[in-house]
This record gives C-alpha cells, structure tokens and sequence, in this order.
C-alpha cells in the first residue's frame, strides 16, 4: 500500500509539471504589452518579466500544492 502511494505522489507530481508546462506555453507566450509601452526594446523587456513572474507565481503554486498531497499522504499513514 505504501508504494501505491508514493508511485501516486511521483505521478501527480509529473502531471503537475507537465501541465503547468503546457499551459505557461499556451498561455504567457502570446502575451504582449504593445500598447503601454511604444520603446521598442523595451517593450520585449516588459513582456519578458510579466511572462517571467507568471512562470514564477505559478511554480510556487505547484510547490503548495505539491506539499499539501504530500502531507496528506503521509499523514493518512502515520495514522495507520
């Protein structure tokens, strides 16, 4: 039973990974911020750390999420 719940943390954790992956590609690489700012070079630099600190939020997100179903793993076994 132990090993069904850690090869179930390794699998939701590649999930995770693998999703958040897709979905900072679907959605952060279209993003631009032409219309508030007219520098040229600028305006990629802009774009860049918006896309950057999504990536960010988003990685700290799944380290939380990540955490939570590991503690509640491992609680239930503690319990057990």
């Amino acid at each position: 039973m132990r090993e069904i719940k850690i090869i179930f943390f390794i699998v939701s954790m590649w999930l995770l990974i693998i999703a958040g992956g897709g979905l900072l590609i679907l959605f952060t690489s279209p993003i631009s911020i032409e219309g508030f700012i007219t520098v040229g070079s600028l305006r990629l630099y802009y774009a860049s750390m918006v896309k950057a600190v999504i990536a960010i939020i988003l990685v700290v997100i799944w380290i939380y999420v990540l955490s939570k179903i590991k503690n509640w793993m491992f609680q239930k076994q503690i319990r057990h």
